[in-house]
C-alpha cells in the first residue's frame, strides 16, 4: 500500500471518535504494556518453581475460575453502580493482588492468590466494553473495538518481548511492574473518564428490572453466540497456556517463546488498521466462519513445528483469525444487547472467555501430560471447525444495527443511549 494511501486509511480509521474513547483506549494500552504475569505464569511455575504442567494448568484454571466468578457480578455492578466505579474497583484490586502474587511461595498460597488475580482482572471487561458501546456511535463501533484491540496487542507485543528477558533476571520484577502499570490505569480512569451509563438507566429505576440475568439466559440467539465464543476462546487460550508448556517441554527457552508469541502482537499492530477497513462493512457471518477456521487450523499446524521459525509461522495463521474475530464478535454482542442491560450482557459474554480460561489450562495440561502436544493441536483444529459450523448456522439472519440517536449535541458530547 502506498504511503499516502496508508496515511489516508489511518486518518479515516482514527477520526471521528469521542475524546472519552481515547482516554479509555489509553488506559487499555497502559494496562497491556505491563501485562507480564498472564503471559509467563506457566513458565514461572514449571521452570522457575519446578512444578508439573498439571499444576501449572491447575493454577491457570483457578485464575480462570476467578474470572468466572467475577464476570456476572461485574456485569451487574456495571449496570447498577456504573461503568466508572466498576473499573476503579477492578483495577485497584488487580494491582494489589498481582503484587501479592509475586511474594507467594507455597503452592496453596500461589493457587489462592491466582484465583484473586483472575477475579479482579476480569471484572473490568464488562465495564470497558459497556462504556465503549455507550460513548461510540453504532456505525463506529466495529472501528472502535478494532482500535481498542489494536491497543491491547501493541502493549502485548512490547510486554511479551520485554517480559521474556525480565523473566530470565527476576520474575518478581515482572509482578511488581504489572501491579504498578495497573495502578496507573486506575488513575487515568479516575481523572479522565466520566460515567457513561445511559441516563435512561440512571433516572428510571424500573429500567434496571426489565433486564435481569434471567432475561439474558432466555435470549436464545445471544446465548448461542456466547457458546460459540467459548469454543473460539478455548482455542485462542492455547497461545498463553498450551504453547508455552509445549515449547518448554521441547527444550525452548522463555525468550524463545517470548519472541514467537510477540509476533502475534506485532502482526496485529501492523495489520489491524487495514484489516479493520476490510471487515468494517463485510458480512459478519462470513468473517466469523473464516476466523474460526484460521484459529483452529493455525493451532493445528503447531503439531508440525520443530523450530522457533515454524512456531512463529503458525502464530501468524491464528493471529489473522484473531484479528478478524475479536472486533466482529464484540460488535455482534453489542448489536444483540439492549442499552440498559449492556453490563449484564457483556458480563455473560465475558463469562464465555472466563470459562474458557478455566477449561483450557486443565485441558492442555492433561492432554500434554497424557498424550502429547500433537493431540492438543489436533483437538484445536476440531474445535475451530465446530465453531465455524455453528456460526454458519446461527448467524444467518442478524438484526440490523441500531441507528444513531437524534440529538442537537455533538456526536462526542453525549453517550448513545438507544436500544441496540
Amino acid at each position: 500500500m502506498p504511503v499516502a494511501a496508508l496515511r489516508r486509511a489511518t486518518r479515516e480509521t482514527v477520526s471521528g471518535l469521542p475524546r472519552e474513547f481515547w482516554w479509555l483506549w489509553t488506559s487499555t494500552l497502559v494496562n497491556r504494556l505491563g501485562a507480564f504475569v498472564a503471559t509467563f505464569m506457566a513458565l514461572y511455575l514449571t521452570l522457575d518453581r519446578g512444578y508439573s504442567a498439571t499444576y501449572a494448568g491447575l493454577v491457570a484454571a483457578l485464575h480462570g475460575l476467578g474470572g468466572v466468578v467475577s464476570s456476572i457480578g461485574a456485569g451487574v455492578m456495571t449496570d447498577r453502580l456504573g461503568r466508572r466505579p466498576t473499573l476503579l474497583v477492578a483495577q485497584a484490586s488487580t494491582a494489589a493482588s498481582v503484587a501479592l502474587l509475586g511474594f507467594m511461595h507455597h503452592p496453596v498460597a500461589i493457587a489462592a492468590v491466582a484465583f484473586l488475580v483472575g477475579a479482579a482482572s476480569n471484572a473490568s471487561r464488562p465495564a470497558v466494553q459497556a462504556m465503549m458501546a455507550d460513548i461510540v456511535r453504532p456505525e463506529d463501533r466495529v472501528r472502535a473495538f478494532s482500535l481498542n484491540y489494536w491497543a491491547i496487542n501493541l502493549g502485548f507485543a512490547i510486554s511479551s518481548m520485554a517480559a521474556g528477558f525480565i523473566a530470565e533476571v527476576s520474575y518478581l520484577a515482572g509482578f511488581l511492574i504489572e501491579a504498578g502499570m495497573t495502578a496507573v490505569c486506575a488513575v487515568v480512569v479516575f481523572v479522565k473518564l466520566p460515567e457513561s451509563r445511559p441516563p435512561a438507566v440512571q433516572d428510571i429505576d424500573a429500567a434496571e428490572d426489565k433486564v435481569g440475568l434471567g432475561t439474558v439466559l432466555r435470549d436464545g440467539r445471544f446465548m448461542s453466540v456466547v457458546g460459540l465464543s467459548f469454543l473460539v476462546a478455548l482455542v485462542f487460550q492455547q497461545g498463553a497456556v498450551g504453547l508455552p508448556i509445549a515449547m518448554g517441554d521441547a527444550g525452548f527457552s522463555p525468550a524463545d517463546y517470548g519472541l514467537a508469541i510477540a509476533v502475534n502482537g506485532v502482526l496485529i499492530v501492523a495489520l489491524q488498521i487495514p484489516v479493520t477497513r476490510f471487515i468494517e462493512r463485510r458480512d459478519a457471518r462470513r468473517i466469523l466462519i473464516v476466523s474460526s477456521l484460521l484459529a483452529g487450523y493455525g493451532f493445528g499446524l503447531t503439531a508440525f513445528a520443530g523450530s522457533v521459525g515454524v512456531f512463529t509461522l503458525t502464530v501468524c495463521v491464528w493471529t489473522l483469525g484473531e484479528m478478524l474475530n475479536a472486533p466482529t464478535q464484540t460488535g455482534l454482542v453489542v448489536r444483540l444487547s439492549p442499552a440498559h442491560g449492556r453490563g449484564r450482557y457483556q458480563g455473560m459474554y465475558t463469562l464465555s472467555w472466563s470459562v474458557a480460561a478455566l477449561v483450557a489450562p486443565l485441558m492442555s495440561g492433561f492432554v500434554i501430560d497424557r498424550f502429547g502436544a500433537e493431540w492438543l493441536w489436533g483437538l484445536c483444529a476440531v474445535v475451530g471447525t465446530a465453531a465455524a459450523i455453528g456460526y454458519g448456522v446461527l448467524t444467518r439472519r442478524l438484526p440490523a444495527e441500531a441507528p444513531a440517536p437524534k440529538t442537537d449535541a455533538p456526536a462526542d458530547a453525549k453517550p448513545e443511549v438507544s436500544a441496540a
